[in-house]
């Protein structure tokens, strides 16, 4: 049984910073590409980040600069470190796992607002 537990959202003003992070279990997590991806309301989901399994990064070009996505093969974890966060970062934010195959996690919600 495939999981991927999100961990790390919250509430924070515009310029801070805050860390996601995505814990896996159920997949041979090495050879996944691994992604966050964020849904704000009344838009569709969209790609932020996503790391291969040779670690190659991809990001979307509004977070270019600002957001750093990273995994461990060893503790199965993918982190997304979001930096100079504006308002229009506020989304749930989702791990992705896939391919091979595609799942997600549950969503955590992150909100950029003074």
């Amino acid at each position: 049984q495939v999981q991927l537990v999100e961990s790390g959202g919250g509430l924070v003003e515009p310029g801070g910073s805050l860390r996601l992070s995505c814990a896996a279990s159920g997949i041979i997590f090495s050879i996944y590409t691994m992604g966050w991806y964020r849904q704000a309301p009344g838009k569709q989901r969209e790609l932020v980040a996503s790391i291969g399994s040779g670690g190659y990064t991809n990001y979307a070009t509004s977070v270019k600069g600002r957001f750093t996505i990273s995994r461990d093969n060893v503790k199965k974890v993918v982190d997304l470190q979001m930096n100079s966060l504006k308002p229009e970062d506020t989304a749930v934010y989702y791990c992705n796992a896939g391919p091979p195959g595609t799942f997600w996690g549950q969503g955590t919600q992150v909100t950029v607002s003074s």
